[in-house]
């Protein structure tokens, strides 16, 4: 995913109100830019790193910069560029199951996103082949990594993501295909959740792939031109 415009690099003055972060650009500017991320952003919101911002599609919008990516030594590793912003890693899935770069999902003929399913939830893609059991994929956006290498979901209790779970469950146990993506938008060798921050996550994580759910991990590599999804990442949850 290509960004239509050169990003606006500055330093962080501070991230607030969830949603909010001002940002000094490197033209002196102060601005305030949108922050598309609910989650603790631990190691990612340190004042005076090095951010990097994209202008808002939307004209009329109110605040006119989006937070992208942030450059941190993340769990002690090299300086690398980190995609904090959320609403970013469908769009690198749709990307690239549109250019078959997913093996575990080539093949099918029609991808649906944000379709109706389980109780009252919509899945981020649906996946379907005549003759074949539909695909329910989920996607997840990762940004933690407390040891160099190593990324972990969530970075917050995420009591949501935990239902997503159990309704991937569901259509698993129903006779679907059901699976996982976490889009890791770092670089990244390993992969687990973070059952410290959220138990209750962990226990829909093991609880779905008991029940067959399929999970996968992929790093992104990540410039200030461009974001796309890379490579698979080894999944390493203990049984």
């Amino acid at each position: 995913m290509r960004f239509q415009e050169t990003l606006l690099a500055g330093r962080l003055i501070e991230r607030y109100k969830r949603f909010l972060a001002d940002v000094e650009l490197d033209s002196g500017e102060v601005v305030t830019a949108h922050c598309a991320n609910p989650g603790a952003m631990m190691g990612l919101k340190e004042p005076g790193s090095r951010v990097f911002l994209s202008r808002a599609s939307n004209p009329n919008r109110k605040l006119k910069y989006n937070w992208e990516f942030v450059e941190v030594a993340a769990g002690g590793g090299p300086l690398q560029l980190i995609g904090i912003n959320t609403s970013r890693p469908n769009l690198l899935v749709a990307e690239a199951l549109q250019e078959g770069r997913l093996a575990p999902f080539a093949g099918y003929d029609r991808v649906r996103p944000e379709v109706k399913y389980g109780r009252n939830s919509r899945v981020d893609f649906l996946l379907e082949k005549n003759g074949e059991a539909p695909c329910y994929l989920e996607v997840k956006n990762c940004h933690l990594m407390r040891e160099a290498g190593f990324a972990e979901f969530p970075d917050c209790v995420a009591a949501r993501s935990a239902k997503h779970l159990y309704e991937l469950a569901d259509m698993a146990a129903q006779g679907a295909r059901a699976a996982l993506v976490y889009v890791i938008q770092m670089d990244a060798e390993r992969f687990d959740v973070a059952r410290d921050i959220d138990p209750a996550y962990d226990k829909a994580f093991r609880h779905a792939l008991a029940s067959g759910v399929e999970s996968y991990a992929y790093a992104c590599r990540i410039t200030p031109e461009e974001v796309t999804i890379d490579r698979p990442v080894r999944i390493v949850t203990p049984r």
